[in-house]
């Protein structure tokens, strides 16, 4: 029988991924009541959160801002305009480009998701800011991780 050579490395709890990808979840699960009053789901609010802040983008900044593929995100989209939240448009410079502008209700929806920040800081029974610091961090992490794909 062969004795496996040990490499505590590989343990679970030793592992940045996992916390990463624990705290991600737990973090998904303190959104998700919130979101539910919204009637909106956590990638929606984050596409959300973009379009408050920049209205009239395209699909591909949008796309570029939440690090994902624009083709991702098309259900999303239908679904935000489904929920008369968002239109889209083709763009008059090149059709191929799709515009996308909050609708009035897209618009107020954001007051209603002002608390939000508030009470995720809540639950995470941390400072303001050694969040901050924790948000730097990972920011920092994300595009070295980023720089070095």
């Amino acid at each position: 029988m062969l004795v496996q050579p040990s490499c505590s490395e590989l343990e679970l709890d030793h592992q940045l991924c996992f916390a990463l990808y624990s705290t991600s979840l737990m973090m998904t699960k303190v959104y998700k009541p919130l979101l539910k009053k919204l009637g909106l789901t956590y990638p929606q609010y984050l596409a959300m959160l973009v379009l408050w802040q920049n209205d009239g983008i395209t699909v591909g900044t949008l796309s570029k801002r939440l690090l994902t593929d624009p083709g991702s995100l098309t259900p999303l989209l239908k679904r935000l305009e489904a929920d008369q939240l968002l239109n889209r448009k083709r763009s008059h410079e090149d059709e191929r480009v799709v515009e996308l502008y909050l609708t009035e209700k897209g618009k107020a929806l954001r007051e209603q998701a002002c608390h939000i920040p508030s009470c995720v800081v809540h639950a995470s029974e941390q400072s303001i800011e050694a969040l901050t610091m924790l948000k730097e961090d990972l920011v920092r992490l994300r595009d070295s991780l980023q720089k070095n794909q």
